[in-house]
This record gives C-alpha cells, structure tokens and sequence, in this order.
C-alpha cells in the first residue's frame, strides 16, 4: 500500500472504499460483477485517493482468484500509478492543440497582411515589397515566440518589453495605425517566449476580428512599479460584436500563458473598441 501512502497495519482489514472517490463507488461493484463471472478487467483507468487526500491516476487489471474445485474465492488487483503518463498525454494534446491553432492563425494572418498592404493606391510592385516586408516582420515575430536552441539545450533569451510588443506588432504598422509608448522593463528567459505568445495571439485576433482588421488604431502603454508591469491594449475603431463570444482554444491558450506568468488578464468593450488589460509580477519577466 505504498503507492497510497498507507502502512500495512492501517488498511488491513478496512474496506477498499476508503481508496475510492465519493463519485467514482459505482466502479467497485462493476468489477466485482465482472470478476464473479469469472472475466479479467485489463487496463482499467481510474482515479484513486491517497492517504494524504490527493489523487492518483492508475491503471488496474483485476482477475479472479480460483480455488482447486475452479470456484471464485477472491480477487487480485495490481495497480499501477500513470500519473506521467497522462500528464504526457496532456501536454502531447496541449502541443498538438497549440500548432494547429498557431498554424491556423499564421493562414489567417497572412491573408489579413496582403488585404492590409492592398488598400493603398500604391502600385503593384510597392504592394509586394510592403507584403514581403510585412511577411519577413511576421517570421521574426514567430521565432521569438519559439524557445531557441544551442547546441541541443535551451538558449536564454533577453529583450526588453518594448522591443518586443514593437517585433510582435511591426507586421501591422500603417502610418497613425501603432503607438507603443511607456516603461521599457527587461524580459529575460521562458518570460520572452510566454508573453511573445500572448502579445501574438492578441495581434492575431485583433488582425482577424479587430482594429487591425479594418481602419482603427491600437495604443499599447505600459507602466510599472517596484513589485507590478502593467499593460493597457486599446484597440479603437473597431465594432461592438453582435454576438456571444466564442470561448475557443486561442483563449485558452491565452489563460495558460497568463498562468505560467502569474499575471491577470482582463478585457472589456467600450463604446470605441477592446480594452485589454494586462497585470503582472515584476519578478516573473526573469522566469
């Protein structure tokens, strides 16, 4: 009973309910049903409660135990703790779930900066140097939201907060269409890939649906104190939706990545546009 945190003497003899969450009895008297007929439950996946309270995830294989005349005396239950393998699985599904997202928005992206490039009355050729800028703007953008490697092992990366929100923005820049102003504070480490994330799921969304989709403006400021960055996003020029928003992997994403910085995240409309409002601990732009 190791695996339970449980000496030998404090389970003898109880019930094997004690290890069963409250929403999880009826399985209990689904496998003995199986084993009174005499079947082996393989692989089965389940929960199971510590001595300490905390869960564990297991997989069991139960099969019955049989006495010299054949008959069913009992049961033997070998239990194996999976807990990484599920967190495995999770953060394989999170991966998959993250790249098709990201591949997605890099489509939709692409499509927003030829329409952005092609209202101009330039002429073709300045069209396309300006799509290509833009493009070459957006692959350097994409790669600080990748972590680095060298020589097989994560490089640190350093950049200031500024200089990034103006990277991540700089495929977008029309003239009187960007204004980034404030605090200037360092970001070093996983910070600069996290809230590179974060600053391109916001562009992207304000690309497909916001003020970047159409005529508007977004002004970034950034202020900070001894303990606290702050940051305000605020697109103008853009429409009230008409509908419910849709809750979809981008703002999960979006949750995850404000979790891993210990930030909050806060948005609303008024009557001009989107506010977004972005607070964080100083202490976790060095993660």
């Amino acid at each position: 009973m190791r695996l339970f945190g449980y000496q030998a003497d404090e389970v003898i003899g109880q019930p094997v309910t004690i290890l069963i969450p409250p929403e999880r009895l009826d399985e209990e008297p689904a496998i003995l049903d199986e084993i009174r007929q005499g079947n082996r439950v393989d692989h089965f996946e389940t929960i199971r409660i510590k001595k300490d309270g905390s869960p564990v995830d297991l997989s069991l294989t139960i099969s019955p135990i049989h006495n010299r005349h054949g008959e069913i005396v009992g049961a033997s239950k070998i239990a194996r703790d999976i807990t990484q393998h599920r967190l495995s699985q999770e953060r394989q599904t999170l991966l998959m779930g993250e790249m098709h997202h990201r591949v997605k928005n890099l489509f939709a992206v692409s499509s927003g900066i030829v329409s952005m490039s092609a209202r101009t009355d330039a002429s073709t050729e300045e069209i396309v140097r300006k799509i290509q800028a833009r493009l070459e703007a957006l692959s350097r953008a994409h790669q600080l939201s990748m972590p680095s490697l060298q020589d097989g092992e994560v490089e640190q990366q350093s950049t200031s907060l500024l200089a990034l929100l103006r990277t991540i923005l700089q495929p977008y820049d029309d003239p009187g269409c960007l204004e980034i102003e404030g605090a200037d504070p360092r970001v070093d480490g996983a910070a600069v890939t996290n809230l590179a994330l974060l600053f391109h799921e916001l562009a992207t969304n304000a690309v497909k649906y916001g003020c970047l989709s159409a005529n508007g403006h977004l002004h970034v400021h950034v202020t900070e104190t001894a303990e606290e960055i702050s940051l305000l996003w605020r697109e103008t020029g853009v429409p009230l939706p008409s509908g419910d928003i849709i809750v979809g992997f981008g703002n999960r994403l979006e949750q995850g990545l404000a979790n891993a910085l210990h930030a909050s995240i806060e948005r609303h409309w008024e009557a001009p546009g989107l506010v977004v409002s972005i607070r964080l601990p100083r202490d976790s732009l060095a993660q």
